[in-house]
């Protein structure tokens, strides 16, 4: 009988579950969005764990309904956004009281993980892959923009931040931007469509973008930056702006100017500590204009993973159960 092992994540925009087999194979995934209101930047934390407690019966079911509950090792779940003391979010909740009933249910461990974690285990071992014993994990998602390392351990992953944002993400950036111009939160994806058309009209050459004036120069120091001088000034744009060709370039200009700046912390960050492998993810890494810049940018080094992957999404958790009931170095939560 082969093994599977169940991944459950409620991140504050999405409610995920997911089943992994004994090869590292997703063999059921299910990620929605939450609702958001037209013109609002988010959910209050109360809001998102209600809609995500209503949510998780409907997706546990469905999952269950197509794998052999028999086959089911254990029960992998987020139950923070990060693996330091004193990281919680009320959101995650939800998720961990479904995990501890499915448990309990099936009488299967359940082993507790950090979003992050997820993140890093979803491109790091999907499809059986082993992780590198060491690495530069970059996480862009709508809430954290930060460079890690990144190392395998009994748990799950140490991270040691090492670089990123001082201030607000690569994500808020984009929805507060999308927003500002009328667009549904999260406003990244509809930004992303914008900006691609755009530079695809350039034979995507980040230098056949005219500056358009509005995005300030993105500087790295010492591995970290600053984005909320660009939230400004595109605020300020986005409250003027009238003319829809004029907002395609800025667009095209503020995603070649996230690439530029991913592309010098990767290589900052490659030469100070010495590491060749690099790895994006997060809702912001999905982005199939970022991934196109890049390459551009000859940044070949820096791997994503699958798209699907890079956004919230529960198979991360499920593989990292996996791979910590497999070895047998930690105790479950039961």
């Amino acid at each position: 009988m082969n093994s599977v092992y169940i991944g459950i994540d409620t991140s504050n925009y999405r409610t995920s579950v997911a089943a992994v087999d004994e090869r590292g194979h997703a063999v059921f995934q299910k990620a929605v969005l939450l609702d958001v209101v037209q013109g609002e930047r988010g959910l209050r934390q109360s809001d998102a764990f209600f809609r995500h407690s209503n949510r998780l019966p409907e997706y546990l079911r469905e999952l269950l309904s197509q794998i052999d509950t028999a086959s089911v090792k254990a029960v992998g779940v987020s139950e923070r956004p990060r693996r330091v003391e004193g990281s919680y979010m009320p959101c995650f909740m939800a998720g961990v009281n479904a995990a501890g009933i499915l448990g309990s249910a099936l009488d299967l461990p359940v082993y507790g993980f950090s979003h992050q974690e997820g993140h890093a285990a979803a491109i790091l071992e999907s499809h059986g892959s082993l992780p590198p014993e060491r690495c530069l994990f970059f996480h862009l998602s709508g809430g954290t923009t930060e460079a890690l390392l990144c190392s395998p351990d009994d748990n799950g992953y140490s991270m040691e931040i090492t670089g990123g944002t001082l201030d607000i993400s690569i994500g808020q950036l984009f929805d507060r931007y999308g927003v500002a111009m009328g667009m549904p939160f999260p406003a990244g994806r509809y930004l992303d469509d914008i900006a691609y058309k755009a530079l695809e009209d350039a034979g995507f050459d980040p230098k056949a973008v005219a500056g358009t004036g509005v995005m300030p120069k993105l500087k790295i120091k010492d591995g970290y930056f600053n984005l909320s001088g660009a939230e400004t000034r595109l605020m300020k744009y986005a409250s003027s702006c009238s003319n829809e060709k004029d907002a395609e370039g800025v667009t095209a200009e503020l995603f070649v100017s996230i690439a530029k700046l991913l592309t010098d912390e990767a290589a900052y960050l490659s030469d100070r500590y010495g590491i060749k492998d690099i790895y994006m993810a997060g809702g912001a890494a999905s982005s199939r204009t970022v991934r196109r810049l890049l390459s551009a940018f000859k940044r070949s080094d820096i791997k994503f993973g699958d798209a699907a992957l890079s956004g919230d999404n529960a198979v991360g958790t499920a593989l990292l159960a996996k791979r910590v009931h497999e070895t047998g170095n930690r105790n479950s939560s039961k």
